[in-house]
């Protein structure tokens, strides 16, 4: 039975307790492991839409946004105040403004209980479950698979939870490791929970954990124990709506939307800058040559180290598409099919067309659009 299993478990540690009790000992600390699992799931997945139920401190979801596969995340507690006491850590920096990214991305946390549903937690590919569920009330804990694996039904869920079994290994830990926990499973327990549950919404589960044991110890398995639910078919869509409430019940805390390059404003700053950034570039050495050329002929050319690589992409430019740029009085024209050819101005725009667009009216053109002008009468004056 559970509570004989139990006891030869307490009997089998006790044997080993006072040699191992001062020596446990994890490096990185436990809750870094949990967190990094979780990455390399992300990594691995590469899920768009990730959900963490029970954030608490947000400290998970801050490791996730620089995750390049993820745009939408989403934090669900059920105590706002520690929420709140650490999102600003979840909010855009200046240099995600002077930057942006080519993935847009959005943060938000919810305040409500895992045991209500909510139409703003449809949609996720991965939803975690990091140390929760061993908080959650028996009337809560009741409610939850439906909610999450009947209703929100992500693709993959990830849930850990303390394994009692190594308790035993753990100094002061007379019976569970958090007064806050309503209980704590033994590996048969959650599997078989697990199990039951993947069962009834289709999904598969796979066991692991992380903290290992000491050695001669393996028996009481890790320190947090871990299942990782697959979804076995994809959600039709008609279930999702036949189930979505009419009325949001969660309370939106926090919202950060991050700068984008998918956003067309922060894409036109970025198309501006890198275009001006280049035809200046282009603009230099073409006054470069031209100083060669109009002094000394043995007088060796003073041209700067960084522009070589440049200076010769420029020369294959000029040479295979027919577009030099050109001096004609005080005015110098850089042509937009020239910057266009440079990796990241084509990167950035996809086509000429849009660079056109993004750029009329910002920057200064020839009469015929064709060019980016630099009038250089002041140039000349000081040189």
């Amino acid at each position: 039975t559970t509570e004989n299993n139990k006891l030869c478990n307490w009997m089998y540690c006790e044997n080993f307790k006072e040699e191992f009790r001062q020596i446990i000992k994890f490096e990185p600390p436990l809750y870094k492991q949990r967190y990094q699992f979780v990455k390399d799931l992300v990594e691995k997945y590469k899920p768009k839409k990730v959900a963490d139920l029970g954030c608490a401190d947000c400290s998970l979801l801050w490791m996730l946004k620089f995750c390049s596969c993820i745009e939408v995340l989403a934090g669900l507690d059920i105590c706002a105040n520690v929420m709140k006491e650490k999102m600003h850590t979840l909010s855009p920096l200046p240099v995600d403004y002077l930057q942006p990214s080519e993935r847009s991305l959005t943060v938000t946390l919810h305040h409500g209980s895992v045991a209500h549903k909510d139409p703003c937690m449809l949609g996720f590919d991965l939803v975690t479950c990091i140390e929760l569920i061993e908080h959650l009330e028996e009337s809560e804990l009741k409610k939850f698979p439906e909610v999450v694996f009947g209703f929100m039904a992500p693709s993959i869920v990830v849930i850990s939870t303390p394994n009692s079994e190594f308790n035993c290994l753990l100094p002061r830990v007379m019976l569970y490791r958090h007064p806050d926990h309503k209980f704590e499973w033994s590996q048969a327990e959650f599997q078989s929970w697990a199990l039951e549950t993947a069962r009834c919404y289709d999904y598969s589960v796979e066991f692991t954990g992380v903290g290992h044991p000491p050695t001669g110890m393996e028996k009481v398995g890790f320190c947090t124990q871990i299942g990782v639910f697959f979804r076995k078919y994809p959600q039709s869509a008609e279930s999702v709506q036949s189930e979505k409430p009419m009325e949001a019940v969660y309370k939106t805390v926090f919202k950060a939307v991050y700068p984008s390059l998918k956003d067309e404003k922060y894409l036109q700053n970025a198309v501006i800058s890198e275009v001006i950034f280049t035809a200046q570039i282009i603009k230099h050495r073409l006054m470069s040559k031209r100083q060669e050329y109009s002094d000394d002929p043995e007088r060796k050319p003073k041209f700067q180290l960084s522009m070589d690589c440049f200076s010769e992409y420029l020369g294959k430019v000029v040479v295979e598409k027919n577009m030099e740029p050109f001096v004609s009085g005080n005015e110098v024209y850089i042509p937009l099919r020239t910057i266009f050819s440079f990796p990241k101005v084509n990167r950035l725009c996809g086509t000429f067309e849009k660079l056109c667009k993004l750029i009329a009216g910002k920057v200064t053109l020839s009469s015929d659009g064709s060019a980016v002008m630099f009038n250089i009468e002041h140039e000349n004056e000081e040189n």
